[in-house]
């Protein structure tokens, strides 16, 4: 028997592991996951940002985690020489009429202790993005960007040196616990394996897992949304450079179109939030039945659609229609011509949602003996990885 079994070798569960072997040194970990590489899903098609945490509710496990996970993150990235771009970001207001949701962010950074954030006026915004527009933003010195499949690459390399095994191509049916106190993993090609605990870190399979557990919420499911981004052609990316964020609608968890610099200095744009018609499958237009069909069966999507059907239809024409996207993108970059923008990555966010169509914007962990799920790591979970991992290692140990 195996002291723990962590399911999934994205960020979060290759934290996780790592987090277990440092506060247990010579403890059995056994990673589980069904692709044939670790940080192949959310890690790998996300935008890459080390976020501070100054749009995070102050209080959140959001905000703690993001901001201790930030530390975390850099301090990592150095010990294993990844490339890191301290760019720092704007939020920046269009509009009078997001000056106050402007300011509430500016309150939660203070709330959160994130340093550095300066209130600018538009002359103060063409210093630092000469070719932005806008009446008023935030600087947010602190914001980084790095590539997070390499940091997963380096957990990994942590992890099987620290003694802990990492199991790929297996596919995880269910995990369960068992009557005598231990957790019973079992796998699709190998029978099943049995750990004193067990945490499961499956992103965008986690509801399916969960469900399995009789304990688990019955009433939050996983509704994936797709994210298309641009990328801006060499002329355009010379507009660009550090990141350039909108004033986020804070009854919506996704951020709008936004600009970023890379770490390999490559600039995109987006990404735009749709329903999903597939977990795991990145080219438009991608359907899986099975997917669809679980989505679809679930009342809650359709409260969701309901709450927001307005929002879902203005992102659904961003990405049926360049020219819509490249308005939206021209508010802040007004110089940007639509030859300017060429399709870039596609992501999938797995987003819990409760059975009243409520988007949930914080990060759930749940137990179920010695079973940890986490049934809702959004973004910043990528950020705030490191972080997760030892509040993880906490709530399995207490």
């Amino acid at each position: 028997m195996i002291d723990y079994a962590v399911v999934g070798a994205g960020i979060v569960g290759l934290a996780t592991a790592r987090s277990l072997l440092l506060r247990h040194p010579g403890c059995s970990v056994v990673v589980f996951d069904k692709e044939r590489e670790v940080g192949v899903h959310q890690t790998g098609h996300n935008s890459g940002v080390i976020h501070s945490g100054v749009s995070c509710p102050p209080g959140t496990e959001k905000a703690t985690l993001c901001v201790e996970g930030a530390r975390l993150m850099l301090e990592l990235c150095a010990e294993h020489d990844i490339a890191v771009r301290q760019r720092g970001k704007l939020i920046v207001a269009i509009e009078e009429s997001e000056l106050d949701a402007l300011a509430v962010i500016e309150r939660n950074a203070a709330d959160n202790g994130v340093s550095g954030v300066r209130r600018l006026d538009a002359p103060g915004i063409a210093e630092i993005e000469p070719a932005a527009t806008g009446i008023a933003a935030l600087h947010i010195p602190a914001t980084a960007v790095v590539d997070f499949r390499q940091v997963a690459r380096a957990l990994s390399a942590e992890v099987t040196g620290a003694g802990g095994s990492i199991v790929l191509s297996s596919e995880v049916d269910s995990v369960k616990s068992r009557k005598d106190g231990t957790a019973l993993v079992k796998l699709s090609d190998r029978g099943s394996e049995r750990a004193k605990k067990a945490v499961v870190c499956a992103g965008l399979q986690s509801d399916r897992l969960a469900a399995r557990s009789e304990t688990a919420r019955r009433d939050l499911r996983i509704v994936p949304f797709r994210g298309s981004y641009y990328t801006l052609a060499p002329r355009a990316a010379g507009l660009v450079r550090s990141l350039i964020y909108p004033v986020p609608d804070a009854r919506f968890p996704f951020l709008g179109v936004h600009f970023t610099r890379h770490v390999n200095d490559v600039v995109s744009c987006g990404p735009n939030a749709i329903l999903a018609l597939s977990r795991e499958r990145y080219r438009r237009g991608a359907l899986r039945p099975r997917d669809l069909w679980d989505t679809a069966r679930f009342a809650g999507t359709w409260r969701l659609a309901r709450n927001y059907w307005s929002v879902g239809l203005h992102e659904v024409a961003l990405d049926v229609s360049k020219s819509r996207y490249l308005q939206a993108a021209q508010r802040y970059l007004p110089d940007l011509h639509e030859e300017d923008l060429t399709p870039g990555q596609t992501g999938v966010r797995a987003q819990a949602v409760d059975s009243r169509g409520s988007l949930i914007d914080d990060f759930v962990f749940e137990a179920d003996g010695p079973v940890l799920h986490v049934r809702n790591a959004p973004s910043p979970a990528a950020t705030a990885s490191l972080a997760i991992g030892e509040r993880l290692v906490d709530r399995l140990d207490g």
